[in-house]
């Protein structure tokens, strides 16, 4: 059964709708208004071998801060109806990925339990039209709009831009090692039985 979403999300401050697909190829459409926002969300998408199109009207006028974390509100609810009753997959993932200088980890687990652990020291307040700070609110809002227990780690890194990238392609890389389906797992990975 194809584990796909596809999400529509109006409000006032914007309109987003979003389709993806968990076991894609990393193809994808993404246009958020905020360029340096799409090449995260691209490169989440490749790495993680998701499909994903998006497109956001948002209040770019006020400032980024609605759009990105609505994006992550969406993101976070769509991969939790893709992931449907979470029968088989091995529901932990976990990477420790570089990009030049900089090494992030990220570990994710996803228990229906929404928690994030963000330890990322980033100095700069801006990457183009990107604010730093939302890293942190977008990762809040995925994790809990999908119920998911998130830790991000920098290890190392110095320059803005390589440390955001590596925590998003690490986060798509722990994801989707966490979405693979073991044989092995008949029900779900809990000893209560549900997740």
């Amino acid at each position: 059964m194809a584990r796909t979403a596809k999400i529509t999300r109006k409000t006032k401050e914007t309109d987003i709708e979003l389709e993806i697909n968990l076991d894609g190829t990393g193809e994808s459409e993404i246009d958020t208004g905020i360029g340096f926002f799409n090449h995260m969300l691209t490169n989440f998408t490749r790495h993680g071998l998701f499909d994903l199109k998006l497109k956001v009207k948002g209040d770019l006028d006020v400032d980024c801060h609605h759009t990105i974390e609505d994006v992550g509100i969406v993101l976070g609810t769509a991969i939790k109806e893709a992931c449907g009753d979470k029968k088989g997959i091995k529901r932990y993932g976990h990477v420790i990925l570089p990009m030049d200088e900089a090494l992030v980890l990220c570990a994710l687990d996803l228990s229906n339990r929404p928690y994030l652990v963000y330890d990322v020291n980033i100095s700069g307040e801006r990457v183009g039209e990107f604010d730093t700070e939302m890293v942190k609110e977008f990762f809040y809002a995925i994790s809990y709009s999908c119920g998911m227990n998130l830790n991000i780690k920098m290890l190392d890194g110095s320059n803005n831009h390589h440390i955001i990238e590596a925590i998003f392609k690490a986060f798509a890389k722990a994801l989707d090692n966490a979405l693979v389906i073991d044989p092995r797992i008949t029900d779900v990975l809990s000893t209560k039985g549900a997740l």
